[in-house]
């Protein structure tokens, strides 16, 4: 009877001739869960901070039209969404051709939940646009 022909799946390395075998190394699967953990949290803390920061307002101003531009003025019809409660005040900005404010005022907004508002700017320049970048609660002046 002849011995069964070896394959390379049942060879037996001779021992010392190819080094010592390494043991199968523990896998640390919970420094990987611990790091994400990690990195969802910061993402979770980044996200709400945007939301916050850049989300829906108290008070959302919307410009509607502006008309009668003249050398020393403007006006601003805008809307304010916001609480029907509440009262606001408003800035409202207008600018010259070259990107220089020419005109600031704190304008209040009465109670309703959509404020309509007209308003006449005074300017010390020729205004080409004008803004409402901000309002917030109102301010008793």
């Amino acid at each position: 009877m002849t011995a069964p022909e070896e394959t390379h799946a049942t060879a037996k390395y001779p021992p010392g001739r190819y080094g010592r075998r390494r043991e199968p190394q523990p896998r640390r699967r919970w420094l990987v869960f611990a790091l994400a953990a990690v990195v969802a949290a910061a993402g979770l803390a980044i996200a709400w901070q945007l939301y916050q920061q850049y989300g829906p307002q108290d008070f959302e101003p919307q410009v509607q039209r502006f008309y009668n531009v003249t050398d020393d003025g403007i006006s601003v019809e805008f809307v304010v969404r916001k609480e029907p409660d509440q009262r606001a005040t408003c800035s409202v900005r207008a600018r010259n051709a070259a990107g220089e404010e020419v005109g600031l005022a704190q304008v209040d907004v009465p109670e309703g939940a959509e404020a309509f508002v007209t308003y006449r700017l005074a300017t010390s320049d020729r205004p080409v646009t004008v803004e409402v970048p901000a309002c917030g609660p109102f301010k008793q002046r």
